[in-house]
This record gives structure tokens, C-alpha cells and sequence, in this order.
């Protein structure tokens, strides 16, 4: 996205593009006619601050970009956009680590939009322990130490197919955010090698994760959560990763995992 200098207009176009609405569609779901949707995004006329947001909504602006379209637009922003290590964040920070814990033994971990590592339980640890150090420096990316030959992805089963799905995740995350970071990891990570990814079956419920870990090999669905009612720009942006077994084998080699009991 361009900064906040650029006219309100030309943001709202931008957003309008990149959900591959027509101005018709958007005035209809915003209830305004198609021509002060048009006057808006021209200059001719100018948004109120309920109009921004309703817009926004509309187009399912993430919170950050939202505060950017009411700075362009000439409006203080709307969500705070205090870090998580902020003292007023404390009990936001306190519940993801309550959600992390109470899944252990299991793994868990939560990301920032950029997909860095925020904080992890023990099982996360145990399982990313000697990978490159350079690899595990903060901020570490999670999605880089997963793929990348000095990180994981040595010892991941079905290392193509898992890339495949990931940088297709990345991909349309960075489509609908307009983040051109994301783009940017995107690139990166496209030119890490793996072998080729296979076709993913139609009826599965979802891709497997599959890891080596000295002997055994563990076998986990993924779960995603996101906190959908949140009003504070870093929390909106916050994913927490949770993985399950799949088999008695996975749940055993867990709990015998160093540091996790």
C-alpha cells in the first residue's frame, strides 16, 4: 500500500481492485449510489469518518490499513496500534499464553502478520532445537525456518507438498493484506529448494504435518486461530498456530519430548 499521502480516493480504488469489485458492487453492500462512490474515489467529494469505515468494512480493510484510510482521508486513526510487549496489552499477551500452555503437550506457537515468531510453548522448542542459529535469531520467521535446508526442512516428510501449500497460504494472504512485505517473503521463499510439491486430494481435511524427530516420525493436523472481534491493531494481526496428533505414536513422543513434562 501507498502511504497515507496518497488521496483517500486512490486508496479506496486500490482496495476496491484488489477485492475485484466493481464500483457497483461496493456502493450496493455500502449503500450509497454508484455516484458518490465514483465522487469519492475521483476527489470530488470528500468521506465522513462513518463513511471511511463503513467502506472499509465493506472491503475487509485489515485494522492497520483502515487507521492509514482515515489519515488519508483527513481523520485520526480509529485502533490503537500499541505493540503486545505494551503494558496495556498485558492481558491480551497473558491469554495467548494461556492458550499456548493449555495445549501443551502439543505444539502451539503465535505469529505477527509477518509471520514472526511472537511466543511458543516447550513442545515448539523441543522440536526447533538445532536448527541454524542464524535461523533462530528474533525475530525468527517461522515460515522461513520451516523451509529453509539449515531449518526444518531437512527433516519434514513431504517437504514439496507442505511448500506448496504454505507459499499458496502466503500468497493469498498477501493478496488480500496488499503488505509488500509479505510479497517479499513470498519471493524469498519461492527460490528455497524442495523437491516438487504433489496434488493435494480432494477429500483430505486437511494437509498433514509430518516431522522427523530422532526416530520417529510425528504426524500433526494444524488448527488456525485468530481473534476476530479484536479492536487493537497488533491482536487483529495475531495467529495462533495449534497442532494435533494424529496417531497414539505422535501423542507418546510428545509427552517424552525434552523439557515438555
Amino acid at each position: 500500500m501507498s502511504t497515507h499521502r496518497a488521496p483517500i480516493g486512490d486508496h479506496l480504488r486500490a482496495w476496491r481492485q484488489r477485492r475485484r469489485m466493481s464500483q457497483m458492487d461496493l456502493a450496493l453492500d455500502a449503500e450509497i449510489s454508484t455516484r458518490h462512490l465514483s465522487c469519492l474515489e475521483t476527489g470530488r467529494a470528500m468521506p465522513s469518518r462513518a463513511m471511511v469505515l463503513r467502506l472499509a468494512e465493506q472491503l475487509e480493510v485489515p485494522l492497520r490499513e483502515r487507521n492509514l484510510l482515515l489519515a488519508a482521508a483527513g481523520f485520526a486513526p480509529a485502533y490503537p496500534e500499541r505493540g503486545l510487549e505494551d503494558p496495556a496489552m498485558r492481558p491480551a499477551r497473558a491469554a495467548v499464553e494461556a492458550v499456548l500452555a493449555a495445549h501443551a503437550p502439543n505444539p502451539a506457537l503465535a505469529v505477527d502478520r509477518h509471520w514472526n515468531l511472537v511466543s511458543a510453548n516447550a513442545s515448539v522448542g523441543a522440536l526447533i532445537a538445532g536448527a541454524d542459529a542464524a535461523l533462530l535469531a528474533p525475530p525468527v520467521n517461522v515460515l522461513r525456518l520451516v523451509l529453509h535446508p539449515g531449518g526444518l526442512a531437512p527433516r519434514i516428510v513431504d517437504l514439496g507438498a507442505l511448500k506448496q501449500h504454505l507459499l499458496a497460504r502466503l500468497a493469498r494472504q498477501a493478496t488480500v493484506s496488499g503488505d509488500p512485505a509479505l510479497a517479499m517473503l513470498l519471493r524469498e521463499l519461492r527460490d528455497l529448494p524442495a523437491p516438487p510439491g504433489g496434488v493435494e486430494e480432494p477429500e483430505a481435511l486437511a494437509l498433514p504435518f509430518r516431522i522427523h524427530a530422532g526416530e520417529a516420525v510425528l504426524s500433526f493436523l494444524t488448527t488456525t486461530m485468530v481473534f476476530g472481534t479484536a479492536h487493537e491493531v497488533a491482536l487483529s494481526e495475531l495467529t495462533v498456530e495449534t497442532f494435533f496428533p494424529m496417531d497414539e505414536a505422535t501423542r507418546e513422543a510428545l509427552r517424552r519430548l525434552p523439557g515438555v513434562s
